[in-house]
């Protein structure tokens, strides 16, 4: 993980989402959800997972994560984007979600991303310079408050559609925005919030 902010050791605010979570969503959200990635390899997993959400609750992908990995050549989208005749093998292993839309979408997705970067472009520079390489930082009091998507993850969903991704909606584009750090929505009382502040 990208992340290395380290929460103190004293008693510490987090988003109310992770307050009461269990300590591998508390770790998700400690390193992970809301800081800025730019790796293409982990770019790709955390758009892939957050398709694989999609109807889904976060823990239950999060308790899955390792599997996924293993499945899916810990989402190398070279390797992934040639898994078509693994199709079958992927839906009859029990450790992952086994949809066959969500895991098509994904292996299409990999073509897609494997072709940007042969084109002579990053995937990450593809997605950053959507929102000119800054993240949005947005200072939400609440969850509440946090919407499921917004105008710019409108504009992102349209333009991956176009390039040819799937399962690409705004509000799984808004997910993956949050998981990339392309937008921080960290509470303003949370200890990641106040940091990056």
């Amino acid at each position: 993980m990208e992340n290395k902010l380290r929460p103190p050791a004293a008693p510490i605010k987090r988003c109310s989402w992770a307050e009461s979570a269990d300590q591998l969503m508390q770790a998700y959200h400690d390193y992970e959800w809301g800081t800025p990635c730019h790796n293409d390899q982990h770019l790709f997993e955390l758009l892939s997972l957050e398709i694989m959400q999609a109807g889904l609750s976060w823990q239950t992908i999060l308790n899955k994560r390792a599997a996924f990995r293993q499945a899916l050549a810990n989402f190398d989208f070279y390797q992934v984007q040639a898994m078509a005749p693994k199709l079958p093998q992927l839906l009859a292993n029990p450790k992952i979600v086994r949809n066959q839309a969500k895991l098509t979408a994904i292996i299409n997705n990999a073509k897609i991303a494997a072709q940007i970067n042969k084109s002579g472009e990053t995937f990450n520079n593809y997605l950053w310079q959507m929102i000119d390489y800054q993240p949005i930082i947005h200072h939400y009091q609440t969850a509440a408050e946090v919407p499921a998507t917004d105008q710019t993850a409108i504009k992102i969903s349209q333009t991956l559609k176009k390039a040819g991704f799937k399962f690409t909606g705004p509000v799984v584009v808004y997910s993956f925005m949050q998981a990339a750090g392309l937008v921080n929505d960290h509470q303003a009382d949370c200890f990641l919030a106040i940091k990056k502040a």
